[in-house]
């Protein structure tokens, strides 16, 4: 279950913010259910990145990223400082992948890619 923004792109979505989706795992009760952590989304509805990540990791199977304001690349000219954030999730022994999910505003497409690969390669 992916945790996105209800008040930006995703009206009146449901699964807008980690307690409620941690709470959602932990009536299903399955290890086979877990959360997609996307942390645009969640940079924009809670904001508290790091903690969250360190305090629910376990409930997570995967994560996004994205750059905020505008979900475009995730360098420096975002609010959100992803070598942190990946040091994080590195922290909590996630061995599984960080999927790229920005829009790139750069022409050359594949060279915005590498750098965020570059970024999160902690």
């Amino acid at each position: 279950m992916e945790l996105l923004t209800n008040n930006v792109s995703h009206k009146d979505y449901l699964c807008d913010n980690t307690q409620w989706g941690v709470l959602l795992c932990e009536t299903i009760g399955s290890d086979n259910f877990k959360l997609l952590y996307d942390i645009y989304h969640m940079q924009i509805m809670e904001v508290d990145i790091t903690r969250n990540i360190k305090e629910y990791h376990t409930y997570f199977g995967n994560y996004h990223t994205g750059g905020n304001p505008g979900r475009n690349e995730i360098d420096d000219t975002q609010e959100l400082f992803y070598p942190a954030i990946m040091k994080a999730i590195l922290e909590t022994g996630y061995t599984g992948h960080v999927a790229q999910e920005f829009v790139p505003s750069w022409e050359n497409k594949i060279a915005a890619l590498q750098q965020g690969v570059t970024i999160c390669d902690v």
